[in-house]
């Protein structure tokens, strides 16, 4: 797949150079003191997505790791069957927004016009802007028998140990979340962050599709609560397995019961709580 990232005449350079973050004038406050500071705080910023030339869904995101985003979007939404069928990214930065132009195999696009949806996405929900119930898609395919940890509580531990290692935006800004992709043992092998958490998994799955990493080669560890959006994407994609360091909502566990995912939370380094 052919990429292109272009520097736009509004955001110049620097636009194109996204960090994720970006440093602010505050005045802390420290019992009865206060005083002049500076702070990082994660970049939040609109991304529209363009399939085929046609406008799909505007997003908000964290600015980075925006073909990655991209493609895996497509995926776990089920724009496409396969990394295959994209054939091109474009990956567009302006000052305040940014945009990216996904060229799909002509019968995947032919489906999408068919249950076209207009959705402007916030960071904390999956469903925002759905025209109606009946697209709402709470049937997830069946995920293929794959292996799991042999020692899934030495696996969630390790990963729960090297995850804050990997969280470089986190510690700057204190504001986003965190999709790694773990090995059977737990070891981390790829962290993608972001202001929403589905974005985060949506660039892990682009950047392990890019790389051919097979889904059933290890499992997905996320620093949030286990959502419907969560376990809906990685039912989609046919990852065997979704831990998360807080809690699952009803719907995420259903969801993953009836798609066959294993789905662990309140993972941490002395034990987690094991739903399906």
């Amino acid at each position: 797949m052919k990429t292109t990232i272009e520097r736009q005449v509004d955001g110049g350079a620097e636009a194109a150079q996204r960090t994720g973050f970006q440093d602010r004038a505050v005045v802390r406050h420290r019992g009865a003191g206060q005083g002049a500071a500076r702070d990082c705080v994660a970049e939040e910023m609109p991304l529209a997505l363009v399939v085929n030339g046609i406008a799909h869904v505007v997003m908000m995101v964290t600015p980075r790791d925006l073909e990655a985003f991209a493609v895996g979007f497509a995926l776990t939404e089920g724009l496409v069957d396969s990394r295959k069928q994209i054939y091109d990214a474009e990956v567009r930065m302006h000052a305040r927004a940014a945009e990216v132009e996904l060229t799909i195999a002509q019968e995947a696009f032919l489906r999408m016009k068919g249950r076209r949806r207009a959705l402007a996405g916030r960071t904390g929900c999956g469903v925002c802007g759905i025209e109606s119930l009946a697209l709402l898609d709470l049937a997830p395919e069946r995920i293929a028998p794959a292996p799991l940890p042999p020692d899934l509580g030495a696996a969630i531990a390790r990963a729960s140990r090297e995850l804050p290692d990997h969280q470089a935006l986190m510690r700057s800004t204190g504001g986003v979340h965190a999709a790694a992709w773990c090995g059977f043992d737990g070891a981390i092998a790829a962290v993608f962050e972001d202001v929403g958490r589905h974005n985060a998994l949506d660039k892990l799955v682009g950047h392990l599709a890019t790389h051919g990493v097979g889904p059933d080669t290890g499992f997905v560890f996320m620093s949030s609560r286990a959502s419907y959006e969560l376990a809906r994407k990685a039912a989609r994609v046919g990852i065997p397995m979704l831990a998360t360091i807080s809690a699952p909502s009803s719907l995420a566990i259903d969801i993953a019961d009836q798609a066959g995912l294993k789905l662990v939370s309140f993972c941490r380094r002395d034990g987690f709580v094991e739903y399906t």
